[in-house]
């Protein structure tokens, strides 16, 4: 047999009589769920401004890269003008001590060919003034033959007419040279001459044409030497000179 329950639907239960608690679940739940929507918002903002800072970064990254770039190339063109630079200063350099070694040569040149003209003037002048001293000479030597001519003209007019004979300068003062023609019977006009130094003590026959004998022309210098008569002489030796045609 069953024992009666003594618990029925009408009666409470404990729990009916326990006091009311509240948690606030309510305000605990949405206080979370507004600490997650700004957690959320925090990391999403904080994602974003990584994510700007790292494309910033990148950007500023591929800036310095791009300027270490242009750098480079532009100390390179630098380097290169540099040495383009460099090369011509030296190749300058190179020119300008050639120029001064062509410009010394040159100077070199000029002095010797100024020297060598001086020289040459001075020597130009010597030779003038030697010549002017021998015209003298020769003018005077001339005036004195001419003096001579005249007071020995009708004796020379004999010699030059009768006997072929005329006399000329050899351009030394004291030497004349008597010219005889009419001495070869096979060629009248065929020239004979002797020269005669008289500018020493003794009268001296210097040349003669053609070959004469020697000794004939010593006997007529002794005769000469010692009596001063010129004109034996001439016969003497022109003379000698047919004799040394046949």
């Amino acid at each position: 047999m069953m024992r009666p329950s003594h618990l029925t639907a009408d009666a409470p239960s404990m729990a009916d009589s326990l006091p009311s608690i509240n948690f606030g679940f309510d305000d605990l739940r949405d206080r979370m769920a507004r600490f997650t929507e700004k957690f959320d918002s925090f990391i999403a903002t904080g994602r974003r401004q990584v994510l700007e800072e790292r494309n910033r970064f990148r950007i500023n990254v591929a800036e310095l890269q791009e300027d270490q770039r242009l750098r480079k190339k532009e100390i390179e063109s630098l380097a290169q003008k540099s040495s383009s630079h460099a090369q011509a200063v030296e190749k300058e350099t190179a020119e300008t001590a050639e120029m001064h070694a062509a410009i010394a040569s040159i100077t070199q040149q000029r002095d010797a060919r100024a020297q060598h003209r001086d020289r040459i003037r001075s020597e130009i002048a010597s030779v003038r003034k030697q010549v002017a001293q021998r015209v003298t000479v020769q003018q005077e030597y001339e005036k004195e033959l001419d003096a001579h001519a005249q007071l020995n003209g009708p004796e020379l007019d004999f010699w030059q007419s009768y006997l072929g004979m005329r006399i000329e300068g050899v351009g030394m003062a004291d030497r004349l040279k008597f010219v005889f023609t009419c001495v070869d019977e096979r060629n009248w006009e065929r020239e004979a001459w002797f020269e005669l130094d008289m500018g020493r003590s003794d009268y001296q026959v210097v040349n003669v044409k053609p070959k004469v004998e020697t000794e004939g022309v010593e006997r007529c210098l002794v005769r000469l030497n010692e009596s001063g008569d010129l004109g034996q002489f001439l016969k003497a030796m022109r003379g000698l000179i047919v004799a040394a045609t046949k």
